[in-house]
Parts: structure tokens; sequence; C-alpha cells
């Protein structure tokens, strides 16, 4: 019985510690505050289904564990997940569709640019690619979303985006196109956040720096919605 008692006290004592370095995850809502009306209206006509985002890729408040400073944003393909980076070891967290690898970019880039309710202009191989027009005008089902960040290196547009979407069914998923992808709500937060010139890095695929993957996010978390 003594030795049965010892080893269910290292058991005990074990799980303590793991518990102890288990990624401290807050749930949120994207604050309705950072909605303008404009905003509102737009995104009450919107055509497609608002689908309920998995728990794993909610917006969230984590522990944080990398070396970037606060204001920059961190893209972790592999994931599924965006960070922006804030004091005290803690980032906002957002789930995020990515493109398949081989359409994707990874590098360390800069905000160049910033709009909202953008108008899109496809690249040639996208009109190729997808069979869609030169144009497409701002608006609810506009593929652009609520918001466009616009990511340079080199003081030049890498044609790589941070932007809203009209399939947010897709949030945790690697599809077709190559920028990444957040829900019009939780893109616009973002874009309340972050300033013009702010270092965004974009882990290269296979080399994901979350600490910790979709399947483990939902684990040692509270779940606080405000």
């Amino acid at each position: 019985m003594a030795s049965l008692g010892k080893k269910l006290g290292l058991l005990v004592g074990a799980g303590l510690l793991l518990s102890g370095c288990m990624q401290a995850t807050t749930y949120q809502e994207t604050p309705s505050a950072a909605l303008k009306p404009r905003d509102k209206e737009l995104l009450s006509k919107v055509s497609y289904v608002k689908t309920p985002v998995p728990e794993a890729f909610r917006r969230a408040i984590v522990d944080y564990h990398r070396k970037e400073a606060p204001g920059s944003i961190v893209v972790d393909s592999d994931n599924h997940y965006l960070y922006y980076v804030q004091e005290g070891g803690k980032a906002i967290r957002y789930g995020i569709t990515v493109g398949e690898e081989a359409m994707a970019w990874s590098g360390i880039a800069k905000v160049g640019a910033m709009a909202e309710w953008p108008a899109w202009h496809p690249t040639p191989s996208e009109i190729s690619r997808l069979g869609v027009p030169k144009f497409v005008a701002p608006g609810p089902d506009n593929p652009m979303g609520s918001r466009a960040i616009y990511l340079y290196s080199g003081g030049k547009d890498t044609l790589f985006r941070i932007h809203g979407t009209n399939q947010p069914e897709y949030i945790g998923a690697s599809i077709s196109s190559g920028c990444i992808r957040m829900t019009n709500e939780d893109v616009i937060d973002l874009y309340n956040r972050v300033k013009m010139g702010a270092i965004v890095v974009v882990l290269e695929p296979k080399h994901g720096d979350s600490p910790y993957n979709s399947k483990m996010a939902l684990q040692g978390g509270s779940s606080s919605w405000q």
C-alpha cells in the first residue's frame, strides 16, 4: 500500500508539473466596439452562411513564448494560427485559413498598406486559375472581406495579404489561395490594433512554432467569453 501511495504521489506530481507547462488560454468574442456602423451594415448583408468557427480557432488571449516585439504579427501556417504579440508575454491568437503549401509565402515583411472593405484585383495567375474577373468591387461578399493588410518586403508588395473572407467555414484549413484569411470580425479587430510598418513574420511550412497546435489548444485553458 505504501508503494502504491508513492506511485500515486509521483503521478499527481507529474500531472501538476505538466499542467504548469500548459498554455493559459482565454477565449473571447471579437469586441463589438471594433465594428463601425458601415461594418455592421455590410456584415448584415452577407449572403454566405456564418459558420461558427471551431473552438480551437476562435479568438483567444494566450501565453506567448517567442521573442517578437509587441505589435508584431506572427503567422503559423502549420497550425492555422495568427498571433498579434502583446506586452507581458501574451498574444491575441486568431484562427486562419492558409494556402496550400505550394501556394504559400514565408519570410519577414512589414505592413505596407491597409484598407477597409477593399476591392479585389486578382493577379493574372488567379484570373487564369480561378476564372475570376479582373476586378471585384468592395462589398459584403467580396473574397477580400472587410479588411486587408498588405505585406511588403524590401519596399515592394509581396502580393501576400492578410484579409477577411466570405468562406468562414474554411478557418482552420488549407485551401488553394495563398493569402491569409480571417473571419471578417477577427480581421477588423486585428486591423484596429496593427500599425503601419509593423513586422510580420510568416513561418516557413513545416517549421511552425506555435506554443500549442490546434489539437492541443483546447487543453489547460479557461473559456471566458466576453
